[in-house]
């Protein structure tokens, strides 16, 4: 469970609040937000919001991360170093009436799925970002349908903003997993499976730190790797497993000792003797190395650019420059 006082220093996630939203110009007065509450470095999120002038509702639920109790201290800790306490509430569930008069939901973890009952509580005009690349939309949490029968305008947060450049991290998402599996990265030979946008970015970081890099695209001969790097998009089969139930079979891959599981499910029974990170299998769909793991900068960065997509779709006409933040579905 991560704690403020012994994890992250509250007067650093402070600081790093205030320059993100300065940096932004995030500006959210006079708007009620739904969010999420959470612990570690995703207790950010809410506080944002506040520190940005919202009046702010944050649903939470007791998990393996934290009681109800825990997320409240450590939310109202870090608004209280920020000055927003009256501008927050962490709440257990949401009144008909906080729903309806929210003009910003977030789809953030402990609000999912955004489903058609919930949609219909919010009122026309409202809006909901993604706190994700629209590419990475998922109708299992929000049912689009029916927010454009409402009304509701949705959009995808552009991690690669030049003020957000979010996915600059997944690189270090790829390195930090091999160096838990004792792998050194430099002179490590180095397979990559990944067909959408985390690629470059991973490339260019492993490259960088000298490592050799293949990308597996499926029609590559199996040879012998130190490590592979999965960051693929979920599919309806794992990614990796046994021949004729996952999109790759691992002996396509060759011979390799570790396998770093960014993001793209795996039957890990297919792969004896490999270690994987993180030691225990992500929930189906789920990042497996999170960007919190890397300290709470990007996760700061991620969840003020989604709370700016927020911004710009509740204001019509805005400059197109500012418009560079969302992404359409």
């Amino acid at each position: 469970m991560n704690d403020l006082t012994t994890d992250i220093d509250c007067c650093d996630l402070a600081r790093m609040v205030s320059a993100m939203i300065d940096r932004l110009k995030l500006d959210l007065a006079g708007l009620q937000v739904i969010t999420e509450a959470a612990t570690g470095a995703y207790v950010v999120t809410p506080v944002l919001a506040a520190a940005a002038g919202a009046q702010v509702t944050a649903l939470t639920r007791a998990s393996r991360h934290g009681s109800v109790d825990e997320v409240r201290r450590q939310t109202y800790r870090l608004a209280e170093e920020l000055g927003v306490v009256g501008r927050v509430r962490v709440v257990d569930r949401l009144s008909d009436e906080q729903i309806w008069l929210a003009d910003i939901v977030t789809n953030s973890g402990h609000l999912r799925p955004l489903d058609a009952a919930f949609i219909e509580r919010m009122k026309p005009g409202a809006v909901i970002p993604l706190m994700y690349e629209s590419w990475e939309y998922r109708e299992a949490d929000l049912d689009l349908a029916v927010c454009r029968r409402r009304g509701i305008a949705v959009a995808g947060t552009n991690e690669s903003h030049p003020n957000l450049r979010v996915f600059d991290y997944l690189g270090m998402l790829a390195v930090y997993g091999l160096l838990r599996c004792h792998v050194p990265v430099a002179f490590s030979r180095v397979l990559l499976i990944s067909g959408n946008a985390f690629a470059p970015h991973i490339l260019r970081t492993l490259t960088g730190c000298d490592a050799e890099v293949r990308v597996f695209d499926g029609s590559i001969p199996a040879d012998d790797y130190d490590a592979v790097i999965l960051a693929d998009t979920p599919e309806d089969r794992p990614i990796v497993g046994q021949a004729g139930k996952a999109k790759f079979e691992a002996g396509q891959l060759g011979n390799f000792r570790a396998l770093v599981q960014v993001w793209g499910d795996v039957d890990r029974a297919a792969l004896p003797g490999v270690t994987c990170w993180p030691p225990a299998a992500p929930a189906r769909g789920h990042m497996g190395v999170q960007l919190s793991d890397l300290g709470p900068e990007p996760v700061v960065r991620l969840q003020a650019g989604g709370l700016k997509v927020g911004q710009v779709l509740r204001v019509r006409g805005i400059a197109p420059e500012k418009l560079a933040y969302c992404q359409p579905l």
